[in-house]
């Protein structure tokens, strides 16, 4: 969702404020880049498997339980900080792909299922909904006499 003007004037008195109050800090801050820091990540959690795969053998052979159970940690952990990382990665990509500030354009898959409707692609945006609430509405529908899907999926 973009800022309203007020929003980008208030943000930009705070940058200035923090500029003039920390210099270093500003540049530091200024100067990082999203891709640096999930490659890093990325790094991080690639090194954090493969010790946990060599410690949960290594404790296998040794008879060292604990050591098996903190190397299966150590995997579990890993693959969860990299698919954190690939999460916030994506949400990255998705943001600075966005349209300008004032437009806001439905994902290609509902603009696709809406030609598919009759309806207009240019509507107001679909909040994305959960499981259940597309199971509640398609039997609202099913009672209703309507039938069929509503995003042309197939699940």
């Amino acid at each position: 969702m973009p800022l309203s003007e007020h929003e980008q004037r208030v943000l930009e008195q705070i940058e200035r404020a923090l500029y003039a109050d920390d210099p270093k800090f500003a540049a530091t801050v200024r100067g990082i880049d999203p891709r640096t820091l999930h490659r890093r990540r990325y790094f991080r959690a690639a090194i954090g498997g493969i010790v946990g795969v060599v410690l949960l053998p290594v404790g296998i052979a040794v008879q060292q339980l604990e050591l098996s159970v903190v190397g299966f940690l150590l995997m579990l952990l890993a693959i969860l900080y990299g698919a954190s990382t690939w999460r916030q990665t994506r949400e990255t990509a998705v943001a600075a792909a966005a349209p300008g500030a004032g437009a806001v354009r439905p994902p290609v898959e509902l603009t696709q299922v809406r030609r598919r409707r009759g309806e207009k692609a240019a509507g107001r945006p679909v909040a994305k909904r959960g499981l259940v609430q597309r199971f509640e509405e398609r039997w609202d529908r099913r009672r209703e006499g309507l039938g069929g899907r509503d995003d042309g999926r197939n699940d």
